[in-house]
């Protein structure tokens, strides 16, 4: 009887815990995609922050384009939102997230809207305990309601990736009286807590619903460090700091957000920029040419000391620049086509010449890193994720020995283009009467659209390396704005793109080379890739649950990518330069990821 009673019991018990839903977890201070987070939950300020700046002063920033929207949530006008609304460079100064990213680790995210965060090894559900503290910069209380509203608002109206966001969440519902809790769904992987923790949210009770989808130049209310104060449309956007800002003393946020205004000035073509910046007139100018850093910083303030210069070395992976083939177009739907085109780009005549072998090759989309396959052959683990993908991988891939051909610098290393001729022929091209033909007679040709100088510079040395095979390819260099159109619609032959990489690769991958993201306007699925073998390692990447499976997942995707040849694999350095003005002043310890713009401050204001 009693053993009777302690199973009714028993299964009472259970049945109560099967209804109250998953059982609470522990509240945690900061997460991290693998392994812990560094910095315990009494941690003060990140190491890469001056925590006793004085703040003050303004700085101006520079950029070429133009822009007509402050919404950086919707589709139209994605290219052409005010920098500075949404901005991996100049920190997202109107809206807060509900937790910030630290730049010193690979990815781990600390307090911010969220004070304190729950969820479960499965991370089958994540729930953000707000901060009471939080406010709106019309001194409104952030809420639940208000997380809730961001996400349904996005998910209805909103672009990607923000609009898929509840394609992965079973249930979202409001937890007591400022908690908010996101129950996942067999679609969810193991980083997306992360990114629904780092996902901007907005007022509810400021926020028109029915114009949401349309551009605009209205002032926004949000949670974040800056409001907009003044907004010349196409040349100039201001910020000015709140000084009411709800998380200015938050560990998370000390020693950010240093000037009382920021201003970003608009330019249509680089050389006006600097200019600007060799008057003064911009603050910080960051300089991607290795030939013009040596050479173009000879003007009177450099010798003076008023413009300083400073070179920082890397600590990720080289990421991946290059032409990218759209593979939506049929002529490069054949991989030995793809694989010949890339051979025939002579590397070491445009190193030599154009910028005085000042550059590495890249071979690998992350390249000076443990994630890269580059010197690393597959082991079991990485074979077995790969499983018959592994057929299509090229062999000295696989074990981590190719090496992209070194040529003889001439711009027509014959060994190079033999190889490459018959590469060619496999895919069912051969020169006839001086042409390279397919066998309807059909010529190989195809456009490279540019948009500027520099990529302009490169397509033309690209062209005059595809004529001796008598391949014709035509340069266009577009403005801005129509570049962004066509890149935004895929339409182009060829186009050059950059691809970053972190130590932390993730969602990105999705919308990089995954069969979902190819016809999905506004992608960065640039080169048209719907491939079986390569959506399965991105998922692979997604769902790894240890650092072991993870790095092999992303060895396993490089080799895929590296062997596709959906890219022309052109170059990086190992040195990041940036030029600013005396009065701009930066913390000494340089994070994981590089410098830290909204960490910089105005030394005037220290006076």
């Amino acid at each position: 009887m009693e053993t009777s009673l302690r199973r009714f019991f028993l299964g009472l018990s259970v049945l109560a815990s099967l209804a109250a839903g998953p059982a609470l977890a522990e509240p945690v201070h900061a997460i991290a995609m693998h392994g812990s987070p560094a910095l315990p939950d009494d941690f003060k300020a990140f190491p890469y922050v001056n925590p006793t700046v004085k703040k003050g002063g303004k700085i101006a920033y520079g950029v070429v384009g133009t822009f007509d929207n402050l919404n950086p949530f919707i589709l139209k006008s994605i290219r052409t939102t005010a920098r500075g609304m949404l901005d991996p460079e100049y920190s997202n100064l109107v809206y807060d997230s509900l937790m910030q990213r630290s730049a010193d680790e690979a990815f781990s995210l600390y307090p911010l809207l969220a004070e304190s965060v729950e969820w479960d090894d499965d991370r089958s559900f994540i729930q953000f305990n707000l901060n009471p503290k939080a406010r709106w910069s019309d001194g409104q209380p952030v809420t639940p309601e208000d997380v809730i509203f961001t996400f349904e608002l996005f998910r209805d109206k909103g672009r990607v990736p923000f609009a898929n966001r509840l394609a992965k969440v079973s249930k979202l519902e409001k937890v007591g009286e400022r908690s908010v809790r996101f129950t996942f769904n067999e679609k969810s992987d193991r980083e997306f807590p992360l990114l629904v923790a780092l996902t901007p949210i907005l007022p509810k009770h400021a926020t028109d619903v029915a114009t949401f989808e349309q551009t605009t130049l209205k002032f926004p209310v949000g949670s974040g460090p800056y409001k907009v104060a003044d907004v010349r449309p196409g040349e100039r956007i201001t910020y000015r700091r709140d000084p009411n800002y709800w998380a200015k003393d938050l560990p998370s946020k000390v020693g950010y957000d240093n000037y009382d205004e920021i201003s970003i000035e608009y330019f249509l073509q680089e050389n006006t920029l600097f200019e600007a910046f060799k008057k003064g007139e911009i603050d910080v100018y960051p300089e991607g040419s290795p030939t013009k850093w040596a050479r173009g910083y000879d003007f009177p303030a450099v010798a003076s000391g008023q413009v300083i210069k400073d070179t920082f070395t890397p600590r990720t992976p080289s990421g991946m620049l290059g032409f990218v083939f759209n593979t939506r177009r049929p002529v490069f739907s054949d991989i030995k086509l793809r694989q010949g085109l890339a051979l025939v780009f002579d590397f070491e005549w445009v190193n030599k010449n154009l910028f005085d072998n000042a550059y590495t090759r890249t071979q690998s989309y992350w390249q000076n890193s443990s994630l890269s396959y580059l010197g690393n052959p597959a082991d079991n683990r990485e074979l077995s994720i790969l499983g018959d993908a592994k057929n299509r991988i090229i062999p000295g891939v696989l074990d981590g020995s190719y090496r992209l051909p070194v040529t003889d610098a001439s711009g027509r290393d014959r060994n190079v283009l033999r190889e490459a001729v018959t590469l060619l022929r496999e895919a069912g091209y051969v020169v006839k009467d001086g042409r390279m033909v397919n066998a309807q007679g059909t010529p190989l040709s195809f456009e490279i659209m540019t948009q500027n100088d520099g990529q302009e510079k490169l397509a033309l040395a690209y062209q005059r390396f595809l004529a001796p095979l008598g391949i014709q390819a035509s340069v266009r260099t577009v403005d801005d704005s129509q570049y962004q159109a066509r890149s935004q619609t895929f339409d182009y032959d060829v186009i050059m793109k950059s691809f970053p990489s972190s130590l932390s690769p993730g969602i990105e991958q999705v919308g990089r080379w995954t069969s979902s993201a190819r016809d999905r306007q506004g992608s960065d699925n640039f080169a048209g890739v719907a491939d079986k073998d390569v959506d399965t390692l991105v998922n692979a990447i997604l769902q790894a649950r240890t650092q072991e499976d993870f790095t092999a997942a992303v060895r396993a995707h490089d080799r895929l990518l590296v062997s596709n040849f959906f890219v022309v694999p052109l170059y990086h350095v190992n040195a990041k330069w940036l030029a600013r003005q005396k009065h701009i002043n930066r913390p000494d310890v340089v994070p994981l990821y590089g410098y830290q713009l909204p960490t910089w401050w105005d030394e005037d204001a220290q006076k």
